[in-house]
């Protein structure tokens, strides 16, 4: 299986002052399009401290100039492993606009009062799921599970507030580096990634708006 990429050139002169900026300006593209169900789906690898990875598709809730934040359960696979080795890797694999953006960073867990926060404008439901599965963990059947999704339910009935569980919340992936990939005919791709410079974690000293990033053009 073979496809040509047509799309326009990507270049240098063409990008945001800062990589959120330029992943803002993407990520509307794309949801505003239609073409992509749930543009928000990214692949998110961790690694064990041997160096053991990962990978599963989770949901982007938000961004802005701080990073990229989703949540899940603290005690699932991906959460041990960024416990214990807190550096990550975001894939966004956006095939119908032949774009991808990729970014590795650091996670960590977002303040207890951004996971309840997020965690009230869930659905009913998904609250509930958040308390019935110990994400991860090895289940007899999933008649288990849907009981203690109804013995939940029972105990939390729709309009009741339901807490949120202290094992689950949020976690920030701090970038150093984000790649924008934009795919071309002859498989001669746009890869233009900013690279955190060392020690800028703050905004504004360069002119750049997200603190100093270089942009580096990669080989396709």
């Amino acid at each position: 299986m073979r496809e040509q990429y047509r799309s326009e050139a990507f270049t240098e002169a063409g990008l945001a002052a800062g990589p959120m900026e330029q992943f803002a300006r993407w990520f509307r593209q794309i949801a505003a399009g239609g073409a992509l169900h749930e543009p928000n789906a990214m692949v998110v690898s961790t690694a064990t401290p041997e160096g053991r990875p990962s990978s599963r598709t989770v949901l982007l809730k938000m961004y802005d100039e701080r990073g990229f934040v989703f949540f899940t359960n603290y005690g699932s696979r991906k959460g041990r492993e960024l416990t214990a080795n807190p550096y990550v890797s975001l894939l966004f694999p956006w095939h119908p606009l032949a774009r991808q953006v990729v970014v590795t960073g650091t996670a960590s867990r977002v303040a207890r009062e951004e996971t309840v926060a997020y965690f009230r404008t869930r659905p009913h439901g998904s609250q509930l799921g958040a308390w019935a599965s110990d994400q991860s963990a090895v289940i007899g059947s999933r008649e288990e599970l849907v009981d203690r999704y109804e013995d939940l339910a029972a105990r939390y009935p729709e309009g009741e507030k339901v807490p949120a569980p202290p094992h689950w919340g949020g976690f920030r992936v701090v970038p150093d580096t984000i790649e924008f990939w934009q795919g071309h005919e002859n498989r001669l791709h746009d890869r233009l990634r900013y690279v955190r410079e060392d020690g800028s974690t703050e905004g504004g000293a360069d002119g750049r708006g997200e603190g100093a990033w270089r942009v580096e053009r990669l080989c396709p």
